[in-house]
């Protein structure tokens, strides 16, 4: 009877042209196309790197989540792990996020130990420029993924995971019905306002008003109501945004403005811009368009911005305490953002933010790497 499958590497004799397992191909004396429908596994060589993923997109924005094959990253936190990643295995990043295994949005994460024993797992954020500080798309995704992988039970009513993001501990909540994931929301770090009616002059789009607030990353937030821009939040504006938010965040860096994070110095950058404007469709209230790291335009309406933005709304008397908005995407998607809880978080008055959404998975990626290849760390084209 024939095989459809291959033994475990071990037992394979690779044929010379090192694409299939020869023993596999001596089993089937056909012709070609019936081999191409016996032979569907490819048995990459022992030296070449594999690397399994599980593919998902929350409201769009994709997130890659490497499961298995990735080098053991050495730390005893977070944010050590990430440091760890940064000097030794940077060229992964982009052999992951870059074309042609990505592309110049493509967005990933690795999964890690726990800051301490009373957290679930840790996460770092990879992107075309290098590694976030927190992402609530990510969030949403990784506590569906939970579920569907079988690392938590799907039991009827309410789940908590404690994931530690680099910025700090989120918790994340899932609501299982009849077997079923209704609802996924996450609380944020306590997020909270640098400063609002900011200016900043820009060589192409004259001054800016924008403000500037962390939700575990920092933003500057522009509102289009306060400005006469030549596009809008629309995709048909894509590109135009991205050229925008680029010369918004290079002029804010280059005004010598100082965005420091109270406790940890890795985390106090200007991570990316978010247009604010009127929301395209019925019953939903604002529009996110957020362009982060090098140019990439997140198609939720970003998680971590929607954090940033409760805690502009309740600074300005627009959101009070337990009261929420709902905030779509580039692609119309929708997040829920919530002022949960009120604190203090050093010297600022803070909120604890809730955000709702959704994900879904759309694939499972076995990733290989020649190492004969030369563009094997991948490279961006836009």
């Amino acid at each position: 009877m024939l095989r459809s499958y291959c033994e475990p590497q071990s037992q394979h004799r690779l044929s010379k042209s090192n694409r299939a397992c020869q023993k596999c191909i001596d089993w089937i004396p056909l012709n070609t196309y019936q081999k191409i429908q016996q032979l569907k596994t490819f048995c990459p060589p022992d030296e070449w790197l594999t690397i399994h993923t599980v593919d998902l997109h929350t409201g769009g924005e994709p997130l890659r989540v490497v499961v298995d094959g990735f080098p053991e990253l050495v730390g005893g936190s977070v944010l050590e792990y990430r440091r760890y990643m940064q000097r030794n295995y940077d060229h992964l990043r982009t052999t992951l996020m870059f074309e042609p295994r990505g592309h110049a949005d493509m967005y990933g994460c690795l999964l890690l130990p726990p800051n301490d024993p009373s957290g679930d797992f840790g996460v770092i954020f990879l992107h075309n420029e290098g590694y976030s500080t927190m992402c609530g798309h990510a969030i949403i995704a990784l506590t569906k993924l939970a579920v569907c992988m079988g690392w938590v039970e799907a039991v009827e009513g309410q789940t908590q995971l404690k994931i530690d993001a680099p910025c700090g501990r989120i918790l994340s909540y899932l609501t299982v019905e009849s077997g079923e994931v209704k609802d996924i929301r996450f609380h944020c770090v306590p997020s909270f306002v640098v400063d609002l009616d900011l200016k900043i002059n820009t060589p192409s789009l004259g001054e800016i008003t924008w403000d500037l607030a962390y939700g575990g990353a920092f933003y500057a937030y522009v509102d289009m109501n306060k400005h006469r821009f030549a596009f809008n939040l629309q995709g048909e504006s894509y590109r135009r945004l991205i050229e925008a938010g680029k010369e918004i965040k290079k002029s804010i860096q280059g005004s010598g403005l100082e965005i420091k994070h109270p406790y940890e110095p890795d985390l106090g950058f200007l991570y990316g811009v978010i247009f604010t404007g009127d929301a395209l469709t019925q019953d939903v209230e604002s529009r996110n368009v957020c362009v982060f790291a090098d140019g990439e335009v997140d198609r939720s309406p970003t998680g971590s911005g929607v954090s940033g933005r409760m805690a502009i709304c309740h600074q300005r008397g627009e959101l009070g305490l337990g009261e929420s908005m709902s905030i779509e995407s580039i692609t119309g998607s929708v997040f829920t953002g919530k002022v949960h809880e009120l604190t203090r978080f050093a010297t600022y008055d803070a909120v604890i933010p809730e955000v709702s959404g959704n994900a879904h998975i759309v694939g499972m990626n076995t990733l290989v790497i020649d190492p004969s290849d030369p563009i094997q760390n991948g490279f961006i084209l836009r």
